[in-house]
């Protein structure tokens, strides 16, 4: 099979349209009554599915879209479906009952839902095993960005990215840029992605220009000074464009709510359901371990930087470092039953009265201990950013491995980093794979948690 480059066949996307719609109208006749099956319905069904999807972007999926943005965008798409579907049985056939309604809402998004991850997948193991459905991309520049991107394009040959070549300007800019676009020309090469690092504005318009004049994409990556910063958005006052540098989804109201009302349900089941009886069994060994409270409480900054009490099981005996030093690995504070609280993370579940308290979430950046927070304040470029929203249990950082002691700057820095990505691309579907990822993790046990 000859491989083909560039973007996927213009009529797959129509055609996983037509698939939808075709599902969507023929389970009416499974599902409802034959009644519902007339013009007026299927008209507007249709109408609503195509309009709902243009404006939620349903469609806009792409080679490097995650499978969880995928989920939000079907469960997006059948949330006003159903609302849809509810008013207009309500409005003319209301002798249509609720169950034959679920029936067909649920049939419909397992039907749709198979189809769209089918096809999906299916685009990932054509380019990997056939080579086909392949973008040819160039690299412009050099540094570590540079790197990152070389090896996240050779490492993941599902995705479909075909480096050809890598221009890293450190010679003769001038003459490597030139050589550039003959190589872009002569290999028909698709998309070229310039680093900010290396090219300066003028080396910057060129690029622009020659690939307006050439169609061909241009990406760039960014000034690494700013590499954090990934959701700039754009607004306007009046016809003045201005750009605000992050947008974060907990600022709106409703997002707020719906992770206020997570958070609350999820608690209190874990304390109704676990820690009800939980408590007492490791109290019971704690205490027989060693003397001291049950709870250790320790202040950490949240939300705004405001201080509060973090509670969790004691896992040390009592000492006159605790406020100043974290654990280390074979750390002699930490009791026997501490060890294996700490282990399995358990020593972290008393937290869940922190949600209700409002103090904290269950999925958010981990809170410091106050001396460390202002510690790294000071050396860490945007670690207060992480102080824009509430702290969790656990974060997107800890279940990437960034938890427990820093033992580099690195450490930190890395997890300052997912943080920055959590607060900025929030949704409530990340939190649900976080804590998924989080109960693996602590069954397990984890090689950082001691």
């Amino acid at each position: 099979m000859k491989p083909k480059t560039g973007r996927y066949s213009g009529f797959i996307r129509p055609l996983i349209i037509f698939i939808d719609l075709l599902i969507i109208n023929l389970l009416i006749l499974v599902c409802l009554r034959s009644a519902m099956s007339n013009f007026g319905y299927h008209t507007i069904l249709t109408l609503s599915w195509i309009i709902i999807s243009y404006y939620s972007g349903y469609y806009e999926v792409y080679r490097f879209t995650k499978e969880i943005t995928i989920l939000g965008k079907l469960i997006k798409q059948f949330i006003f479906i159903s609302l849809i579907t509810f008013a207009y049985v309500g409005y003319k056939y209301k002798y249509v009952t609720p169950d034959e309604v679920w029936n067909y809402i649920i049939s419909c998004f397992v039907s749709v839902g198979f189809i769209k991850f089918s096809i999906f997948i299916l685009l990932k193991k054509y380019r990997l095993l056939y080579g086909g459905n392949i973008r040819n991309v160039i690299i412009l520049g050099n540094g570590k960005d540079v790197e990152e991107l070389k090896s996240f394009f050779t490492t993941n040959p599902n995705y479909g990215y075909n480096l050809m070549c890598v221009f890293s300007l450190k010679i003769n800019k001038k003459e490597e840029i030139k050589a550039c676009y003959e190589f872009v020309t002569k290999y028909k090469v698709d998309e070229i992605y310039g680093s900010l690092n290396t090219l300066n504005s003028t080396d910057l318009d060129g690029l622009i220009y020659f690939a307006d004049n050439n169609l061909k994409t241009i990406k760039l990556l960014p000034d690494s000074k700013n590499r954090m910063l990934r959701n700039l958005a754009v607004e306007y006052y009046g016809y003045v464009p201005i750009i605000s540098l992050r947008t974060i989804p907990l600022d709106k109201v409703v997002n707020k709510r719906i992770k206020h009302f997570f958070d609350v349900v999820f608690s209190l089941l874990v304390i109704l359901l676990l820690l009800s009886w939980l408590t007492p069994l490791i109290a019971l060994l704690i205490k027989l371990e060693s003397k001291g409270p049950v709870f250790f409480k320790q202040k950490r900054n949240g939300l705004n930087y405001k201080e509060f009490y973090c509670y969790k099981f004691r896992s040390m005996r009592l000492n006159s470092k605790a406020d100043l030093e974290q654990v280390q690995k074979n750390d002699p504070r930490v009791t026997n039953f501490g060890k294996i609280l700490r282990k399995f993370s358990l020593d972290e579940l008393p937290q869940f009265f922190n949600v209700l308290l409002g103090d904290m979430s269950v999925v958010g950046p981990r809170p410091h201990m106050v001396s460390h927070t202002e510690m790294y304040a000071k050396s860490v470029d945007k670690f207060m950013v992480r102080h824009f929203i509430k702290p969790g249990i656990t974060g997107l950082a800890q279940i990437n491995g960034c938890r427990g002691e820093v033992e580099t700057e690195k450490d930190i820095v890395n997890r300052v980093k997912f943080d920055i990505f959590y607060l900025e691309n929030w949704s409530i579907l990340l939190d649900l794979k976080i804590i998924h990822k989080t109960v693996i993790n602590a069954i397990k046990g984890e090689e950082k948690a001691y």
